[in-house]
């Protein structure tokens, strides 16, 4: 039995949880609503307050899903009572992060500034270097912190770029200058 997937889900009074045709399952909290499909042969069972998840047999590919489907099953619950945070921080000498509306606008070393625009669902908080990533989606926030990250990553000489919040860079030595004739 997987050490995950037989934990059960506790759901908090102030969610709305339910279990619809072909393994749709809807969470409503206090933060918004999220939907998925799980798979078919997954079985979600819901008792006082905790959802069960159960799988068919001991195959490989059952094994892998029961685990999956908890752990999707947790992170809505947990996105539409508390949400989620990814932390970016913005470093380099000229490179900054600022709020254009909705939009985050970011000064990366480019002759020109680049607008990511947040998906629906995502709102970033710009406080100094930093840039708060936050939504209910837990793979949608971890996503669009990828997709900022991207444009322009550490670099391994001075470290300038976007990485995550303590996130380590390891740094390499620059050249070694001439010695001598």
């Amino acid at each position: 039995m997987s050490r995950i997937g037989r934990q059960p889900v506790t759901v908090p009074a102030s969610v709305t949880f339910t279990i619809g045709d072909g393994n749709v399952v809807s969470v409503k909290g206090p933060k918004g609503e999220l939907t998925r499909q799980f798979p078919a042969t997954i079985t979600l069972s819901r008792d006082e307050g905790v959802v069960n998840v159960t799988r068919p047999n001991d195959e490989g590919k059952q094994r892998s899903l029961h685990g999956l489907s908890r752990t999707l099953l947790n992170n809505m619950v947990v996105g539409v009572t508390e949400g989620f945070t990814k932390v970016l921080e913005v470093q380099g000498v000229g490179y900054r992060a600022q709020m254009q509306g909705s939009n985050l606008q970011l000064a990366l070393g480019f002759s020109h500034p680049v607008v990511v625009a947040p998906p629906p669902g995502i709102s970033f908080v710009v406080e100094g270097p930093r840039v708060s990533i936050q939504g209910i989606d837990k793979e949608a926030v971890g996503q669009v912190a990828a997709n900022i990250r991207k444009l322009r990553p550490p670099e391994p000489y001075k470290g300038k770029g976007i990485r995550y919040a303590g996130e380590r860079v390891r740094r390499k030595a620059g050249k070694a200058g001439k010695v001598g004739k």
